[in-house]
């Protein structure tokens, strides 16, 4: 779970020097991150760039929510904005009540990248610790977290393997075992599994749903493929092309609890039809 040039939020996250303090979690009834005329511009050598332009979004606390649209739209960038690795020109965000700064300080997200990005010299568990590590966390207590969170995604029996002895997708379970490592109340997910086969892929969104169900743990998720959005999410944003801006906010009254078979659902397909219209409605703009 690291970027190349940019900061790592497994690090930058965890930089908080009270170790084992869990991160800042928002008042009852506050949303985990709320945008108001969001806006964000990037210079470039030619001409600026209007990533995104004018969102407005409220997450609320235990909420699975998928942001979805074309590619260059501004997904990854609205997220990165949440995590504090890019600054708005324009408008105004909290997380957890506070600034997206404060909230990398407290460790109150954890991010998973497309890419895995797991130490090929370091085994399983200690990828996992290595957050821990760099918050300066005993060691006794790093093991015991990194256990738990191996746990939480099926892989405590491979935490001796290194990351070449796993396949893809239990390199991106264990990339999220140590996104949970600091036990964060909100987890960022750029496209984890875009890079899978669907058969990969449609087992981990069954895991990833588990892991929601289990621990209320408020998810932002972001993908391109409406099925994946349609079955893993509690609300689905829908981002129009480049400049981002909302479309759409569909809210989903499938059930929590979710199996494969709810993709043939008439409840499924109706969400899954909305999604589609909303992002047709997009390029209309174009």
């Amino acid at each position: 779970m690291a970027g190349a040039a940019a900061r790592d939020p497994a690090e930058t996250a965890s930089a908080d020097p009270a170790p084992g303090r869990p991160g800042a979690t928002p008042a009852a009834g506050k949303p985990v991150v709320e945008a108001r005329g969001l806006s964000l511009v990037f210079e470039t050598p030619d001409q600026p760039v209007t990533a995104l332009q004018d969102i407005d979004l409220d997450i609320a606390r235990g909420e699975f929510v998928s942001l979805i649209g074309p590619s260059g739209c501004g997904k990854t960038t609205l997220m990165r904005v949440v995590a504090d690795l890019e600054q708005p020109t324009a408008g105004t965000i909290r997380v957890n009540g506070g600034t997206p700064e404060q909230a990398r300080l407290d460790r109150s997200y954890g991010y998973v990248f497309q890419a895995p990005a797991l130490y090929p010299w370091r085994n399983v568990q200690r990828n996992v610790e290595l957050p821990l590590e760099i918050m300066g966390m005993p060691k006794a207590e790093r093991r015991q977290r990194a256990e738990r969170s191996l746990e939480t995604v099926g892989l405590e029996q491979f935490s001796r393997k290194f990351p070449w002895q796993l396949s893809g997708g239990m390199q991106q379970r264990a990339s999220i075992a140590r996104a949970l490592s600091f036990e964060p109340g909100l987890l960022l997910m750029d496209e984890p599994f875009g890079a899978l086969d669907e058969i990969t892929r449609d087992n981990l969104n069954v895991h990833l749903l588990d892991l929601w169900g289990r621990t209320g743990i408020t998810v932002i998720f972001v993908t391109h493929s409406i099925p994946e959005a349609v079955f893993l999410s509690s609300k689905i944003v829908v981002m129009s092309p480049r400049p981002g801006r909302i479309l759409e906010v569909i809210d989903s009254d499938l059930p929590r609890e979710r199996d494969l078979d709810i993709r043939e659902s008439p409840e499924f397909l109706r969400i899954a039809h909305a999604v589609r219209e909303g992002l047709r409605q997009g390029h209309s703009y174009d």
